[in-house]
C-alpha cells in the first residue's frame, strides 16, 4: 500500500513512481492546481494535483486538513524558485496521479503544530489528535529510542531482561497499594506492585546474578510533579557488586544515553554524600542547574542576644543557615511576604532577611527588620561569609535542622523557578 514514507522522499527518487499514505497537513488551491502537504511520522511531502487527472483532481478538491489519504504519483524536482530549504523534502514534489480518501475528518479542535495553544483539558479529551502533533511524536519516539538504548546497554553488561508478576501480594512499601478483587477467591485481593523489589531479590537468590526490567509500577497516591499513580522505571538488581560498581554502571548508562539520543556530552557526575547534599542544598535530590547554596552560620550566631538565632545555634539538633539571592532587589516586599507564607508550609515560623543596598555604607546601606537585634560585627561577618554584594538579598532560617533544611531547600527551588535561574547550558 505504501512504498515510501512521506518524509523520506528525496531528489534521489526523481522520476520514480511511488505510493504514499498519511494525513493531509495542509491544502492549498492555486488557481486550478491543488497542493496537498501529506504527513506521516517521518515528515511532510508536497503532492501536486492538476486538472489533467480528472478524478483525482476532483477528490483533491474535497480534501481538507487531517483527511487520511493514499496517493500514487511520480517524484519530480521543484522549480528553483519553489525549493523549500526548511523541509527535508523541500527539493522535490510528487505529481499525484491517483488519490484515495481512506478516512474523512471533521475540523480538528486545535491546530496540529508546535504553536498550538490548546488547553490541557482539550488536548487530553482529543488525545488521539494531540499525539499527531510534531512535539508529541518526537517525545514518544525519543522515549522509545531511550528504552531501546537502555536494553542494549544492559544486555551488553550481561544483565537478563526478566518480567515479574503484576498481580501479586501486598508488601510494605512507601505508598498505598492498588487492590484487584479475585474472582476465584471471593474476599481476597491481589495488589499491583509498587516495585518488583521482592521478585528481583528472589532472582538474585536464584542465581540470575544480573537482572533488569522496564517495569510498570503502581502507587495509590496523589498526583504531583514527581508522583504518578502508575509509572515506568528502569529496574536493576545485581549480585556480588559494590556501591561503586552500581554508580559506574548508572553513570555510563546515562551519559551514553544523552550522547546517543541528543548528542550531548555530559561531564563526569559530581559525587555528594548525603550529609553534604543536605547541608548545601537542603535536599537529598538537589537541583544543580543553579547555585543558591545554603550556608551555615551557627558559629556566628551562638553568642548574640537575639534568641531566635542564638537558641538554635546552641542546640545540637537545630540549625541556623543563610541563603543568598544575587540581585535580590528584583523582589518586592509583597514577593517576600509570599515567600514567607511559602516556607511556612515546611514548618518555618518566619523568613528573616537582609537587603544589601550599598555595602560600602555599612549598616546604613542595609535594610532588614532584624538588624537592630544583631551586633554590627556579626552582620559584616555574615555578609563576608556569603560574599554579599550590592543588591543581593539574604534569607535566614533558624529552627530544628529538618525544618531549616526543608524550608531553605524548597525556597531555593522556588526562587529558581520564579526567576528562571536555570543555567541554559547546564548539560553542555
Amino acid at each position: 500500500m505504501r512504498s515510501h514514507y512521506c518524509g523520506d522522499v528525496r531528489s534521489d527518487h526523481i522520476d520514480e513512481a511511488i505510493s504514499l499514505c498519511g494525513w493531509v497537513h495542509r491544502r492549498r488551491d492555486h488557481g486550478g492546481v491543488i497542493f496537498l502537504d501529506v504527513r506521516d511520522h517521518a515528515g511532510i511531502v508536497q503532492v501536486v494535483f492538476d486538472p489533467d487527472t480528472v478524478e483525482s483532481f476532483a477528490l483533491a478538491d474535497q480534501v481538507r486538513n487531517e483527511f487520511v489519504v493514499a496517493i500514487q504519483g511520480r517524484v519530480r524536482a521543484r522549480d528553483a524558485a519553489a525549493v523549500n530549504p526548511k523541509m527535508s523534502t523541500g527539493e522535490i514534489e510528487v505529481l499525484g496521479q491517483t488519490l484515495t480518501i481512506l478516512n474523512r475528518s471533521k475540523t480538528p479542535p486545535f491546530q496540529l503544530d508546535e504553536y498550538s495553544e490548546a488547553g490541557e483539558d482539550v488536548r487530553l479529551r482529543y488525545r488521539y489528535i494531540d499525539l499527531r502533533r510534531p512535539d508529541m511524536q518526537y517525545r514518544m519516539r525519543l522515549r522509545s529510542a531511550a528504552t531501546h538504548f537502555v536494553r542494549n546497554y544492559l544486555n551488553d553488561q550481561r544483565f537478563v531482561d526478566l518480567e515479574t508478576p503484576i498481580l501479586t501480594k501486598a508488601t510494605p512499601e512507601g505508598a498505598r497499594d492498588y487492590l484487584v478483587p479475585s474472582r476465584v477467591h471471593p474476599g481476597s485481593f491481589y495488589a499491583l506492585p509498587q516495585s518488583p523489589q521482592i521478585f528481583k531479590q528472589l532472582l538474585m537468590v536464584s542465581g540470575f546474578d544480573r537482572y533488569y526490567q522496564i517495569a510498570r509500577c503502581f502507587r495509590d497516591e496523589d498526583l504531583r510533579a514527581d508522583r504518578q499513580p502508575e509509572f515506568t522505571q528502569i529496574d536493576i538488581e545485581a549480585a556480588f557488586v559494590s556501591e561503586q560498581d552500581i554508580m559506574d554502571l548508572a553513570e555510563k548508562m546515562v551519559t551514553g544515553l544523552f550522547e546517543a539520543l541528543i548528542q550531548v556530552t555530559l561531564p563526569t557526575f559530581p559525587i555528594l554524600t548525603y550529609k553534604e547534599s543536605i547541608r548545601r542544598f537542603g535536599s537529598d535530590r538537589p537541583d544543580l542547574r543553579f547555585g543558591l547554596e545554603i550556608v551555615d552560620i551557627e558559629d556566628l550566631m551562638a553568642d548574640v542576644e537575639f534568641k531566635v538565632f542564638s537558641g538554635p545555634a546552641n542546640d545540637p539538633g537545630s540549625r541556623v543557615a543563610a541563603l543568598k539571592l544575587p540581585r535580590g532587589d528584583r523582589l518586592s516586599r509583597k514577593n517576600i511576604d509570599d515567600l514567607t507564607k511559602f516556607v511556612a508550609i515546611y514548618g518555618a515560623k518566619g523568613l528573616a532577611y537582609i537587603k544589601v543596598n550599598d555595602r560600602a555604607a555599612g549598616l546604613a546601606g542595609l535594610q532588614s527588620p532584624i538588624l537592630k537585634f544583631l551586633p554590627e560585627g556579626v552582620v559584616h561577618q555574615v555578609l563576608d561569609r556569603l560574599d554579599a554584594e550590592d543588591n543581593d538579598l539574604i534569607f535566614f532560617g533558624a529552627d530544628k535542622a529538618s525544618v531549616v533544611n526543608d524550608a531553605l531547600g524548597a525556597l531555593r527551588c522556588r526562587l529558581a523557578e520564579d526567576l528562571n535561574l536555570y543555567e541554559k547550558a547546564w548539560a553542555a
